[in-house]
């Protein structure tokens, strides 16, 4: 990269690994570049910059992020190569030793990617600056952002108090810490001044929200739900011991809160729930799953789960699978267990070896589509609100989800985009992934 001011460094380009809230943040440190004179790379266009925000949820990710960097490095030898993310958080050694990179920044300083940036031209004494720090991951930093989604994502919590024996993220991330309430609403007008329609509230533990300001997630739903101008919110994942029936009821009886929920479960065997020092059983699981159902008969209910972990024995494998079949819930998406440095897990006996771990993500996925047809089959021939996002370029199609969270392809009409249209939902594609249909006129 060549000499240049802050503001006169021209381009940058982002590639953003993992969860939802990354995507938010990575919008949010491309709008703090663009408050610098720093545009996006048009496609074609080499950037001065790029910034690889990472994921480290699993062994898989780590390896594609050092796979992103590497292309990046090669690709545009010139440019200033930032990591951020979970990954450059735990391992930012590693990260460092990665030719071409320039800039190891943890995930609380994505705020501070400006200043990082002219701190780095001010002294380029070191290859590499590490700035990564595990102590300072305490503050709460405020991102609501749409980048290229017709969706807003409004980051309310981060952090994990939870420290589950396979999981990493607690110290990725650090502890549980939210913005406030009043701030939050602030960030959602602002997304419904800018037009924005529906927010999807993100965190890594959104249930937990309030440790640190003595607030609670039911006072913020409220607080969000009389917004003016955002038409649609809808809660990303969150813990099944943490999702109060005050907030279920809430959603049920709200205009702008969707039908939609995420709900980790991870397993459906109570004693590989208690390998992973999760925070619940299986029968209060089945219990918040009949409560949605008995307020939201129509609702999305998306289930993580992770098999193959240690401890996880034939036979406890076949508890959670005839559990999770037994589930009225939409869709499953399901994760090998991966190994992580420094867990916990690591010293729970009984390891599944990889051919068995395949095994067992393949029945899961098959029962995850059998699930997805069957609840999406009830809606073939019905009429549902679907907010259509805006089409890509030469595409003579366009998509949207309905309330209750299903994809929905259309023909291609620009007036439509970001509004929120009744479509007639005729059929649901070979992949089982989308429901093609045709928008009413009213």
């Amino acid at each position: 990269m060549t000499d240049k001011s802050i503001s006169g460094l021209y381009t940058v380009q982002f590639h953003t690994l993992g969860c939802k809230l990354n995507f938010s943040e990575s919008a949010t440190m491309e709008r703090i570049l663009a408050d610098c004179g720093i545009r996006r790379a048009m496609p074609g266009e080499e950037p001065d910059i790029c910034v690889v925000n990472t994921c480290s949820v699993t062994e898989l990710a780590d390896k594609k992020c050092r796979q992103a960097i590497r292309k990046f490095a090669k690709s545009y030898p010139g440019a200033l190569i930032i990591v951020t993310g979970c990954y450059a958080q735990l391992k930012s050694d590693e990260v460092a030793a990665i030719d071409g990179v320039n800039i190891v920044m943890g995930s609380d300083k994505k705020n501070r990617i400006a200043e990082l940036i002219g701190r780095w031209q001010l002294d380029r004494s070191s290859q590499t600056v590490d700035v990564h720090g595990f102590r300072e991951l305490t503050d709460f930093c405020p991102s609501c952002s749409r980048g290229d989604r017709t969706r807003y994502f409004l980051k309310v919590q981060d952090g994990c108090d939870y420290f589950c024996t396979y999981c990493t993220i607690p110290f990725a991330r650090g502890r549980s810490r939210s913005g406030t309430i009043a701030s939050l609403v602030e960030q959602a007008r602002n997304a419904a001044a800018e037009g924005g329609k529906e927010i999807v509230l993100t965190g890594v533990n959104i249930g937990d929200f309030g440790r640190n300001t003595g607030e609670r997630f039911i006072d913020l739903v409220k607080a969000l739900d009389e917004v003016d101008g955002i038409e649609r919110y809808r809660i990303s994942s969150i813990e099944p011991d943490l999702l109060d029936d005050e907030v279920i009821d809430f959603v049920a009886a709200s205009r702008r809160f969707m039908p939609h929920f995420h709900i980790p479960l991870q397993s459906g065997s109570d004693e590989v729930l208690r390998l992973m020092h999760r925070h619940y059983d299986t029968t209060l699981y089945a219990r918040k799953i009949e409560k949605i159902r008995s307020v939201m008969p129509d609702a999305f209910i998306g289930v993580d789960v992770m098999v193959g972990t240690r401890g996880e024995t034939a036979e406890l494998f076949e508890q959670s699978r005839n559990f999770i079949t037994s589930l009225d819930v939409s869709r499953l998406h399901v994760f090998p267990y991966s190994e992580r440095p420094g867990t916990v897990a690591l010293r729970i006996g009984h390891v599944v070896d990889k051919h068995e771990k395949d095994a067992r993500v393949e029945i899961m996925l098959q029962l995850s589509d059998k699930k997805l047809r069957r609840f999406t089959s009830r809606f073939i021939g019905t009429c549902r609100p679907v907010l259509l996002e805006h089409p890509a370029h030469g595409s003579d199609v366009m998509h949207g989800f309905t309330d209750n969270y299903l994809r929905v392809e259309v023909p291609r009409n620009d007036k439509s985009a970001n509004c929120i249209t009744v479509v007639n939902l005729e059929s649901i594609s070979d992949d089982v992934e989308t429901v093609i249909g045709k928008a009413i006129a009213i």
